[in-house]
């Protein structure tokens, strides 16, 4: 199997399954993860630098506090496997009490994925903290599911619950 052959994605583009690291080539790049750490630390620790040291500190602060969080939520976001999530959610999910089975799995997949994607996002927050904002974003995020947030919203927290956990009892995430 040729290199390319092993990072073909399931959409058949080459490297999505990898996350690629765009300036590395490593795997496991995930920049949403990155991206959201960078600006949560990086704006703590400016406010803690520009309070010590005037607006200098307060630069270098942010700079400093951005690659710390960046790494930080790079963490949290590769900890999760969205195969895995995939596959536990869809075994589970006609256990739940939420469940109605004239629902299918790909009516409420999207609600998981929201769930396990948004925790990365909001690493730091409890779900009522954050869930004026995920029932703002879930028409966007619901892709083809036809669930209302208030339907879609117990499968969200479930999987958001589920990182949640992982990410407390390791420490990371799963391993």
């Amino acid at each position: 199997m040729t290199e390319a052959n092993r990072n073909m994605g399931h959409s058949g583009k080459p490297g999505t399954d990898a996350n690629r690291d765009p300036i590395t080539g490593e795997p496991g790049a995930h920049p949403v993860g990155a991206g959201v750490g960078a600006a949560a630390a990086g704006a703590a620790a400016g406010a803690a630098g520009g309070a010590m040291g005037g607006p200098v500190g307060a630069a270098v602060g942010a700079v400093v506090g951005g690659v710390a969080g960046g790494l930080a939520g790079k963490g949290v976001a590769e900890s999760i496997d969205p195969t895995a999530e995939d596959a536990y959610w869809r075994n589970q999910y006609p256990y739940r009490p939420y469940y109605d089975k004239a629902t299918s799995y790909d009516e409420y997949r999207p609600a998981y994925q929201y769930g396990w994607e948004s925790r990365a996002k909001h690493s730091g927050r409890t779900f009522e903290e954050a869930e004026p904002e995920l029932r703002k974003g879930w028409e966007s995020a619901k892709m083809r599911s036809k669930l209302t947030w208030e339907k879609a919203k117990a499968a969200t927290r479930d999987a958001w619950t589920r990182i949640e956990q992982s990410v407390s009892h390791t420490g990371s995430g799963r391993q």
